[in-house]
């Protein structure tokens, strides 16, 4: 087997083939195996768009700004891609719901968890990197990461508030725990009402947790309080739970005992609801949370380490849990040499390197090979894009906000699209004369050229090769429509012809086409003086070839035989002269193919009308102008 790879696609052809038949000839197949088949997804197509503008309006951010007044506008971006991803990751679930085919469904909850990973990984890295809030604050945020992405609780807490007795619903515990786990006091407190309720005998103990629970202090970073004053006040409120657990003021009650271990931070507790939990790095939030919560970001590394080797105990991690302990441990780098090998596409790393690169992070990290991390994942993205019918526009945005290597990359993929209609290559053409790329332009316009010149269209080809200004090959076209006119006695695409203006200077041939066009409308105006002078300026500044010399000798013999004389005396001595120099070439002509001319030859009758009409007119202007001067 042999393969080739192509910018989308790899291409595997058989090199070895089996004897087919007593000849021993075999057949050889050739397979297109995609690698990126996301592009060709309709729904994750409208990923890759929406990104494309976010991506183009992040360029636009000046680098010489402050970076403080620079930060909120990264968030903001930030948060916008997270928004079309999950926009995109719930009309994939819709899909997956509503889909009779089930490897279609299956596809679709591919596509679903691949998303929901990489929103998982850029909102942490959001928090952690672009945002960097401090300590007190970092906690908050990831406290709002865990929630936004450990959602289940809200649809089981609503099967059991939609119940005839809450409080008994066998969910009803683990509703109340997940809550108190993610640090919902709030809604863990009316939960437990709910249970109260039930159990007056049990109200003090009820009432006693609702205390414990509603004094939990949360640090509030617009707030008056320093950070070192919430720390007491939350030690206090610390040590009262712990005071309240050892004398054994929840002992009779197995789950309000429970809430007050995790209140404490208990982590056999913890790790005895791994269920609920679900993965180590909800343990680990939850842990700082009732354990550390004015944790540094410095500090993350080591607790987040701990985290997972206690919640996996002997087990392997998978490549998302490496991916978030490397943005816990703030190796940026790590992350995004972990999301290129483990995710299908290069959409995510290309953007979240891209926007970190704005925020300064990436500015020590340079490829061996030229071009930096950012440009090369973007390169790599970009040029997937271009394998594509419709996103290849995009690429080239992508391409243009790459300063070392985007130009080349743009010009060698561009040849490469498939300029399926004249509209596709108006789009193709109008990118390169946008970025004068002379070379693709000329290139283009010659394909196109010669395309419509296999279908006959020679006004569209005529038009493909001034935009080329191919001189050569406009002059071919143009002999092409001087053949077809001494064919048909007519012009095609007049509209062209008479509005070439300048342009016809591109070749002397095309010169001559628009002249002598210039010529017929001047002829049908009946400004006879004028197209006269028209049509022996081209013969005698030798614009027009001599091979049609004829042709316009015999378009000259109606001004001749005019009544009014239309040529001067001086101007017929010179189509006299023209004759007579197109009389030798054909007789040159004639004896070197060893043929001599005859009598009954058309050329020769044309001629011999062409001396009497001259002849005729030079006595005519004679007269005429010896009576002028009389």
């Amino acid at each position: 087997m042999g393969f080739a790879w192509g910018p989308g696609d790899i291409l595997v052809y058989e090199t070895q083939n089996k004897a087919s038949g007593p000849t021993g000839s075999g057949c050889a197949f050739i397979h297109v195996v995609r690698k990126d088949e996301d592009i060709y997804s309709p729904i994750l197509r409208k990923l890759f768009n929406e990104s494309h503008h976010i991506f183009v309006g992040l360029q636009t951010i000046k680098d010489d700004l402050p970076s403080k007044s620079k930060k909120p506008q990264f968030v903001s971006i930030s948060r916008n891609y997270r928004s079309v991803i999950r926009a995109c990751m719930e009309e994939l679930q819709q899909a997956a719901v509503s889909a009779n085919d089930t490897d279609m469904a299956t596809q679709y909850g591919n596509q679903v968890s691949i998303l929901l990973a990489i929103e998982l990984i850029w909102n942490l890295c959001e928090v952690l990197f672009i945002d960097a809030a401090p300590a007190g604050s970092l906690l908050l945020h990831l406290l709002d990461w865990v929630r936004l992405h450990k959602s289940d609780v809200d649809e089981k807490a609503k099967g059991v508030l939609q119940s005839d007795s809450p409080a008994e619903h066998r969910d009803y515990w683990d509703v109340v725990l997940s809550y108190v786990l993610q640090g919902r006091l709030e809604d863990t407190r009316k939960m437990l009402m709910k249970q109260a309720m039930l159990q007056p005998a049990a109200k003090s103990m009820y009432k006693l947790m609702d205390s414990l629970l509603s004094k939990m202090p949360f640090y509030n970073p617009g707030g008056t309080q320093t950070l070192t004053e919430f720390d007491v006040k939350w030690r206090n409120w610390h040590e009262e739970v712990d005071r309240y657990l050892k004398d054994n003021s929840f002992a009779s009650n197995q789950h309000l005992e429970v809430i007050c271990k995790i209140l404490l931070g208990d982590e056999d507790v913890l790790l005895e609801h791994k269920e609920l939990l679900s993965t180590w790095y909800y343990f680990l939030i939850t842990r700082l949370l009732y354990c550390h919560p004015t944790v540094k970001p410095t500090e993350l590394h080591y607790y987040a380490q701990s985290s997972m080797m206690m919640f996996l105990d002997s087990g392997v991690p998978e490549p998302l849990d490496s991916i978030l302990l490397a943005a816990f441990e703030f190796d940026i780098h790590q992350v995004i040499k972990d999301c290129s090998i483990a995710l299908n596409n290069w959409w995510f790393v290309a953007h979240l390197t891209d926007l970190l690169d704005h925020c300064k992070l990436l500015q020590s990290h340079n490829l061996h090979f030229g071009s930096n991390l950012r440009e090369f994942l973007l390169l790599e993205y970009a040029s997937g894009l271009f394998t594509h019918h419709s996103l290849w526009q995009c690429a080239v945005d992508y391409f243009d906000h790459c300063p070392e290597f985007g130009r080349v990359y743009l010009e060698l993929q561009i040849e490469r699209v498939p300029l399926d209609t004249e509209r596709k290559a108006l789009k193709v053409l109008r990118i390169c004369e946008e970025r004068q790329m002379s070379e693709q332009v000329r290139s283009i316009c010659k394909i196109m050229a010669m395309r419509a010149v296999r279908n006959n269209r020679l006004g569209s080809a005529l038009s493909w090769s001034i935009r080329a200004k191919d001189a050569a090959f406009a002059t071919l076209i143009s002999e092409r429509f001087l053949q077809d006119y001494c064919a048909k006695g007519t012009f095609s695409d007049l509209d062209l012809i008479d509005n070439l203006g300048s342009t016809m200077l591109l070749s002397d041939r095309l010169t001559f086409l628009g002249k002598y066009r210039e010529f017929h409308k001047l002829y049908g105006e009946k400004c006879f003086s004028d197209a006269a002078k028209l049509l022996l300026s081209l013969m005698t500044a030798k614009i027009a070839p001599q091979s049609f010399w004829m042709t316009l000798l015999t378009d000259a013999l109606p001004l001749l035989e005019q009544k009014e004389v239309i040529f001067s005396a001086e101007q017929t001595y010179e189509l006299m002269y023209c004759l007579e120099e197109l009389t030798s070439s054909l007789i040159t002509a004639a004896s070197g193919s060893g043929r001599p001319m005859q009598e009954e030859d058309v050329e020769v009758t044309k001629v011999e009308m062409l001396r009497l009409a001259l002849a005729r007119n030079l006595a005519s202007a004679i007269v005429k102008e010896g009576t002028m001067q009389t």
